[in-house]
């Protein structure tokens, strides 16, 4: 347990900020869920609008600072390259 009245405090600040984060973190994740599983489907069209709302939930993440901004630009270089490979092959 927090010894001062200020760390008790900074305890309830980070456990809001906490659970606020939760939310938006799962969020990224399910949006980068689906848009990997339209991706090794097969199913492209789909895959680029999902990939679209993935990027802008990782943008949305990071400028509100729940992830680093440089962990977003990897995740979001990581999906692209997923489905630039996917796209070249389907066209190959």
């Amino acid at each position: 347990m927090p010894a001062t009245k200020s760390a008790q405090k900074q305890v309830r600040v980070s456990e809001r900020r906490r659970l606020r984060n939760k939310s938006i973190r799962s969020q990224c994740k399910t949006d980068i869920t689906k848009a990997e599983r339209l991706i090794f489907s097969g199913e492209l069209e789909l895959a680029q609008k999902a990939v679209i709302d993935a990027v802008t939930s990782l943008d949305k993440a990071a400028e509100k600072g729940v992830i680093h901004p440089n962990n977003a630009a990897r995740r979001k270089s990581r999906l692209m390259k997923k489905l630039n490979e996917a796209k070249a092959l389907a066209s190959a």
